[in-house]
């Protein structure tokens, strides 16, 4: 019903801005894209190349922009249609379905776990959600106001009855947004800078986080107390948000110590500013007098100590109170450097020393209410509020910094050459690496010296660290907790983060030292996950490192990358690699009694470890998650998850819920047959492995293919993240960052990083087996039985619904030598149906997305507007690579990548 009201508005939107003529051309087009989809006519394939090679460039900008918004739009009428479902099923009285808050704990409730067991999981979970700034986020600020502007109005439609005028207007509030999104311009100008990818963060606190968080835990809160009572455990901030945004360095020169400096005040700006509107609109309300309430002792010191005089408060104690709150927070504000943006406050008073001061004093308000007959003002707006302050403090977000560890070999080699002349670090051996760098981090003498020149790239990585301990002495150490290590392959890689952060403060020497951020390995290639397991049991057996970890609580954080080990290996052989990877990690760990927690590095595809986090949580080794886990949310996945209110706080409840499920409830569903399965799995995975790279890295040719197949050097020139396409100058598919090789094969529909592999190894291994008990029936047994392979299959069948091998061949004809044309794309066609063939084998399905019908309505609904981008896309580069290389094909290539990339909604 919405998509075909913005559709119709859509089009009349069209009809008066550009005409009749190019309304009928858009629909045209449409249909014909629709029939060759459906039918693969080569009546239709024709009738396209025509129309679309007589378009001129400003009738193919007309068209493109036409089926860009009209992707869009109907993706927001999807996700109302979600909201609208979700809230259907609450007034229903519906059971709470799979992935809610409520559904978790009343399994936790009714399970054998006591109290004394839900209570341990609060006290030591963490469940992080942390934002990253990455090239796939295509979507400019303007048109994401834009976009939250119509939901909103159809959020009107569907939730107040309103009267002929008030829909007359509603609609016409509708048209309005519509004509401001055709003529607000989709593509920036310019490249983001860091500063802008900051803002852009920032946004989703105004939109989710500030409010919807503390909504969420109260949540939880009245759920424990129902299901419980008086032995309901408390919830201690335990979900917490992350950000990269600033912080993340690794191959991004752009971020530099005073970027992530600024980072830091802009998000500590924010929690204060909001702190004080709530504090400000909470004290308008509160205006119970004295004269007929009582407060207590506290409450009434807090309003004497405000410095509010005003005779007509004088008997609004509360009034009063938040009033001293407010100017207490107004001085905070200025005393850690930010521009108080809200109102004035009415007097000087004392800023608060930390954020625990201002939770006090809210404790004190909302005692007192509670205490007095007020007990319904103290559960609203100011228990939020106080739950607000207590996750976000200070500083909002806790950021981390990340860096490659080839720079930090590179900055310790120039202080050990300037100390140690007779020595070169990087001649050294591992275990000479390893002992040289424990001497110096266990000794308090410093290798830096103000008499000494140092490199650029060492005076730039050294005032990061030192701009580290700046941040923690404003805004605390929980504003910047983590150190990422990218390419993490040796224990030495993990040392020598250890000695910067010595050279700035950040690691105190001695015989009881104390680290005071976590130094995090990140793990990524399928070569660095089989040896991750390694490079920790040789760290824990390093007492000095023991020590260090102790200061941290003995907890030991550890990343995995999907990105690169999917470039690296291919789609079933990295999704193998990262599940060993957790399952030995977590034998390690307990072995030397640390506690582990994982950050997984999930990109928005199913090839960068996207797909649903409910499964993909349960999925997750035995005993693997333990109440912990950090997440990343990474590029265009971000606005369609937290942009608007609602569907944010549905994600992060979905991240609550499976943490709850899968460290309370999860049993090992295979038992004896483990090892079993375990080696089946060994065993397609290095078929899939050998399929994959012989495809990709061993074909002659094939970085040619890729480079004139796909839109990978136009998308090198859209201007969508600050950070380059590849870590090197080199075109190299080795060198080349995961995210750009994944969004290119997304944008082309070929979308091999989530899938080349898996028909070659399913069809070698029946084959070999034979299709009884030991071949594709047991395969059958471990699909049913085995949640890993479930998610796993699940999104396999997601991406190859997604796939369209049809648009994907007339990406192929734009690679000029036939022989290779032919060679690699009939490849990448028999491998597409051979994994279709035995998705299904293996399933028991005999359609794509037989078991997720809203999924495929979804795509059904969003392909008649995406697929003809596709076909322009086709024609504009045969156009742009023959030498029509005009500012108006490079701007039209350029917007059917923002188009396709916003449609597929997880294209990068």
């Amino acid at each position: 019903m919405d998509i075909r009201l913005l559709g119709r508005m859509l089009g009349d939107t069209l009809r008066e801005q550009e005409g009749e003529p190019t309304f009928d051309l858009v629909e045209n087009i449409r249909q014909t894209a629709i029939r060759f989809r459906r039918e693969q006519d080569l009546e239709a394939r024709h009738e396209l190349d025509v129309m679309l090679n007589q378009l001129s460039n400003k009738a193919t900008e007309a068209v493109v922009r036409a089926f860009s918004q009209f992707s869009q739009l109907s993706n927001i009428a999807e996700d109302m249609h979600h909201n609208r479902r979700r809230r259907s099923y609450l007034l229903d009285g519906s059971p709470p379905q799979a992935g809610s808050v409520a559904l978790a704990l009343k399994r936790v409730i009714s399970s054998e776990t006591n109290g004394m067991a839900l209570a341990r999981f609060f006290d030591k979970a963490l469940i992080s959600p942390v934002l990253t700034a990455h090239p796939t986020e295509v979507q400019r600020r303007s048109i994401l106001d834009c976009h939250l502007a119509i939901a909103h109005l159809l959020n009107e439609r569907d939730r107040m009855q309103l009267t002929p005028d008030e829909l007359r207007h509603n609609e016409e509030e509708l048209r309005c947004a519509i004509q401001i999104l055709w003529q607000t311009r989709i593509l920036r100008s310019a490249r983001l800078s860091v500063y802008d990818e900051i803002n852009n963060g920032l946004a989703y606190y105004h939109y989710t986080f500030l409010t919807e968080v503390p909504r969420l835990y109260a949540e939880m809160e009245d759920l424990l107390e129902s299901g419980m009572g008086a032995d309901a455990p408390r919830i201690p901030p335990f979900l917490r948000i992350g950000s990269w945004i600033g912080g993340d360095r690794d191959g991004n020169p752009f971020v530099t110590h005073e970027v992530m400096l600024h980072a830091s005040e802009r998000q500590s700006a924010l929690a204060l500013d909001f702190y004080m509107g709530e504090v400000h609109r909470i004290g308008r309300r509160l205006s119970l007098t004295e004269r007929l309430v009582d407060v207590d002792d506290a409450l009434a010191a807090l309003a004497e100590a405000s410095p509010d005089r005003a005779p007509s408060r004088a008997d609004e104690p509360y009034r009063r109170a938040l009033i001293g709150i407010y100017a207490r927070l107004a001085a905070t504000s200025q005393g850690l450097g930010h521009v108080i943006r809200q109102r004035r406050p009415v007097g000087p008073a004392a800023p608060y020393a930390k954020s625990t001061e201002f939770i006090k004093d809210l404790d004190i308000v909302i005692q007192s209410l509670k205490q007095h007959k007020s007990g319904l003002l103290a559960r609203g707006d100011l228990r939020h509020l106080r739950r607000a302050a207590e996750v976000f403090g200070f500083h909002l977000a806790s950021l981390d910094m990340r860096q490659h560890s080839g720079i930090h070999e590179q900055v310790v080699a120039e202080l050990l050459g300037h100390c140690a002349r007779d020595r070169n670090y990087s001649e050294l051996t591992e275990t000479e690496r390893v002992q040289w760098l424990l001497t110096e981090i266990s000794s308090p003498r410093l290798l830096r010296s103000p008499y000494l020149e140092y490199s650029e790239l060492a005076q730039s990585e050294l005032c990061m660290a030192q701009t580290a301990t700046e941040i923690h002495r404003r805004f605390g150490r929980a504003a910047l907790p983590n150190y990422v290590i990218s390419k993490t392959d040796g224990v030495s890689d993990i040392l020598e983060v250890a000695l910067l952060l010595k050279e700035a403060g950040l690691l105190q020497p001695g015989e009881k030292p104390r680290l005071h951020l976590n130094i995090v390995p990140l793990f990524e290639t399928i070569a660095d996950l089989r040896g991750c397991g390694a490079v920790m049991d040789e760290l824990f057996s390093l007492p000095y490192y023991r020590k260090l970890l102790d200061s941290r609580g003995n907890v030991q954080e550890v990343m995995l990358g999907y990105s690169d080990s999917n470039k690296d290996g291919g789609f079933l052989a990295a999704n193998w690699e990262l599940y060993k990877a957790e399952t030995e990690l977590t034998k390690i760990f307990a072995r030397h009694k640390v506690e582990l927690r994982l950050f997984h590095g999930r990109g928005g595809t199913v090839g960068r470890g996207g797909g649903p986090s409910y499964q993909a949580i349960l999925a997750q080794p035995p005993a693997s998650v333990n109440g912990q886990i950090r997440i990343t949310e990474q590029g265009e996945v971000i606005g369609s998850k937290y942009a608007d209110p609602e569907i944010g706080r549905r994600n992060l409840e979905t991240l609550v819920a499976a943490t709850l499920e899968a460290t309370l409830l999860s049993r090992d569903p295979l038992g004896e047959r483990a090892a079993e399965y375990h080696n089946t799995m060994e065993i397609l995975a290095h078929d899939a492995l050998t399929a994959y790279r012989n495809l990709v890295y061993e074909t002659p040719g094939f970085k040619r293919y890729f480079q004139e197949s796909t839109p990978i050097r136009e998308i090198a020139g859209l201007n969508i993240g600050s950070r380059p396409p590849s870590r090197t100058q080199s075109d190299r598919i080795e060198d080349l960052r995961a995210i750009p090789w994944t969004f290119s094969w997304g944008v082309n529909r070929a979308m091999i990083t989530g899938w080349y592999g898996f028909g070659t190894a399913v069809e070698m291994f029946v084959q070999r087996q034979g299709r009884g008990k030991k071949g594709l029936g047991f395969l059958q047994e471990m699909h049913s039985t085995w949640p890993f392979l479930q998610t796993m299959l699940s999104n396999m069948d997601m991406v190859l619904a997604k796939t369209d091998m049809g648009i994907a061949s007339r990406y192929a004809e734009l690679v000029t030598d036939i022989n290779l044309r032919e060679e690699v794309f009939g490849r990448i066609q028999k491998e597409w149906d051979l994994s279709v063939k035995w998705l299904f084998a293996v399933t028991g399905r005999t359609e794509l997305l037989q078991d997720n019908p809203t999924l495929a309505r979804s795509i059904r609904n969003r392909t008649p507007y995406i697929d003809p981008l596709n076909h322009l896309q086709v024609e504009l580069l045969r156009r742009y690579r023959s030498g029509d290389a005009t500012d108006a094909v490079k701007r039209a290539i350029q917007l059917t990548i923002n188009g396709v990339a916003a449609g597929l909604r997880n294209s990068g």
